[in-house]
């Protein structure tokens, strides 16, 4: 670049295709980055006579708005023809101005105290004005202006607010100074929300770290931590937070030199053992980005350390992660059912919902927690089944499908332990809903609980679309007579293998039990087909025989019931 002079200030369009300089308070110098395209400067002056360029803001890759201390120019960069072309003007007294690149709001402080803001919204070459809204300054003589470093401009939990911090001497009746938050909706009026109470007084800074407040204290080298979304005390028009924490100092870290710009993060491990209310504890984590080992970490000791009576806190726990992970499902469906429908291909709002560490399924807990948790010793075994069965009841209450291995979890602890009234109990009076891994698993601990083997079967014949689970649990028991009288129970006979069941019959040794078979398909032949022989397909020439050779030929056209 050639030296024109001091530079007051310099940035790039987005992609870094354009660069804008600042020289003097009239103009802005711009610089093409873009290939096969000249980088000869071409310069802009504000249009508006007698004013000076406050500040510069790029909206998009060729869109840049000037504040000056008499408006706003909005303009469009055309870097082929090196030129800029004004798209909007807007006269306003400005004091100072400051851009959400985020949301695309532009915020300009207007009157003599600057105290009354008037915010700016730009999309897709268009600038619409908001509505003004008015900052309530300090009582004390002393207040002076509004001033720059008393606002910032951020996105909490999706919403843009302004935070003022509010300046006031300590008084019996007065704590000191306060963050106010204000909500800028994009339509509609801006509304003062929150209040955050510093308890002191002196000089601040203020952050917003993956959604919480953060304001530091000079004076005592300590920040304190706000989140808007805990539970605080209503007074009827705003909501009024204390510190999340106690005040803490920022990590130390050395440096070479000074000049460095700052990126600040939550450390959430150490916030554990800080909030003793776990359930409040639990609210907060969930806020957070990167929370999901911790809260996973916070259930396990949790339930490590738990007694009997703390079961109605690992409950609110288990509600609390299972609303979240309900929300997150319900959003799934919703937009599957949207994909379905067509209809987002004509709305640009449905999107596929992003999942946030928050999300806690079951296959998280189960692996992390609750398979763990089963393991340790020492344990009270009622305490451990009380607890699997809670988060069991959790997941109900917001009509999640519990996946089975959760159950086979509850099943295999009850068992290992001879919990089987237990067990009884549960599946008795259904707090262990059917389902057909379920009723296998039962049947695989018959010989060590025997009872397990009918619960099964009576599991299969409430799931209904389990019959054929059943007829093979019946015939691998050598219950021929008992799957003829189930199939024909449910009207299925009809249709059912002649083969199986007279092999099940044959392989019990037990000839009557083969008889009384073979002339229940004999009548099922006359019945269907109008007369007792069995058809090629049917593959039964080998049961002819061996029937033939137990009681003659003659006996093939004797009836018999069934």
């Amino acid at each position: 670049m050639e030296d024109k002079g001091e530079v007051k200030c310099i940035k790039f369009s987005f992609g870094n295709k354009i660069l804008a300089v600042q020289r003097t308070p009239k103009a802005v110098d711009f610089i093409n980055f873009i290939p096969d395209l000249p980088q000869t400067e071409y310069s802009q002056e504000c249009k508006t006579k007698n004013a000076n360029i406050l500040s510069f803001c790029w909206i998009s890759t060729n869109e840049i708005v000037f504040i000056t201390d008499q408006g706003v120019e909005f303009y469009q960069v055309l870097p082929d023809k090196r030129t800029l072309k004004l798209l909007k003007n807007q006269s306003i007294n400005v004091n100072w101005c400051m851009y959400s690149p985020e949301t695309a709001v532009l915020l300009l402080s207007t009157t003599v105290h600057g105290n009354v803001l008037q915010p700016f919204y730009f999309r897709s070459g268009t600038m619409s004005k908001m509505p003004k809204f008015e900052i309530e300054l300090p009582a004390s003589p002393k207040s002076g202006n509004l001033c720059l470093s008393d606002i910032i401009m951020a996105t909490i939990y999706g919403q843009l607010y302004v935070l003022y911090l509010k300046h006031q001497p300590r008084t019996p009746n007065n704590p000191g100074a306060e963050v106010i938050l204000y909500y800028l909706p994009r339509d509609g009026q801006c509304k003062k929300l929150h209040i955050l109470k510093l308890n002191t007084t002196g000089k601040f800074a203020l952050n917003v770290v993956d959604n919480l407040v953060v304001v530091h204290h000079q004076s005592s080298q300590t920040s304190m931590i706000f989140d808007i979304k805990l539970r605080a005390e209503f007074d009827g028009a705003v909501t009024i937070h204390h510190q999340v924490l106690p005040s803490l100092s920022i990590h130390p870290c050395k440096i070479p030199r000074a000049g460095y710009l700052w990126c600040l993060q939550i450390k959430l491990q150490p916030i554990v053992h800080m909030l003793q209310d776990k359930g409040r504890l639990m609210d907060f984590l969930l806020q957070r980005k990167d929370c999901k080992m911790v809260i996973l970490s916070v259930c396990c000791q949790m339930l490590s350390t738990a007694e009997r009576g703390s079961l109605p806190v690992i409950a609110t726990i288990f509600d609390k992660l299972n609303q979240v992970y309900k929300e997150y499902l319900e959003a799934e469906q919703n937009y599957a059912l949207a994909m379905e429908s067509g209809t987002s291909r004509s709305s640009s709002t449905q999107k596929r919902p992003v999942r946030t560490q928050a999300v806690i399924d079951q296959s998280d807990m189960y692996t992390h927690v609750l398979s763990v948790f089963t393991e340790k010793k020492g344990l009270p075994h009622k305490f451990v089944s009380a607890v699997l069965m809670e988060y069991i009841r959790s997941l109900n209450q917001y009509q999640i499908t519990v996946q089975h291995y959760l159950y086979e979890l509850v099943i295999k602890t009850l068992v290992q332990h001879s919990l089987f009234y237990m067990l009884h109990q549960f599946l008795q009076y259904h707090v262990l809903s059917d389902s057909k891994p379920l009723a296998c698993l039962l049947l695989s601990l018959e010989s060590t609980y025997p009872p397990a083997h009918q619960l099964s079967l009576d599991m299969l014949k409430r799931l209904s679309t389990a019959n054929d689970e059943i007829v093979e649990v019946l015939l691998s028991k050598h219950q021929v007579l008992g799957a003829l009288r189930f199939v024909r129970s449910v009207g299925s006979h009809d249709n059912i293998s002649a083969r199986k069941f007279l092999d099940a019959a044959r392989q019990t040794g037990d000839t009557m039990l083969f008889y009384t078979t073979f002339k229940f398909f004999e009548q099922r032949n006359q019945r269907l087909r109008g007369s007792s022989h069995f058809t090629p397909g049917e593959h039964c020439e080998e049961h002819v025989s061996h029937f033939k050779t137990l009681f003659g030929e003659q006996a093939l056209l004797t009836p018999m019931a069934v």
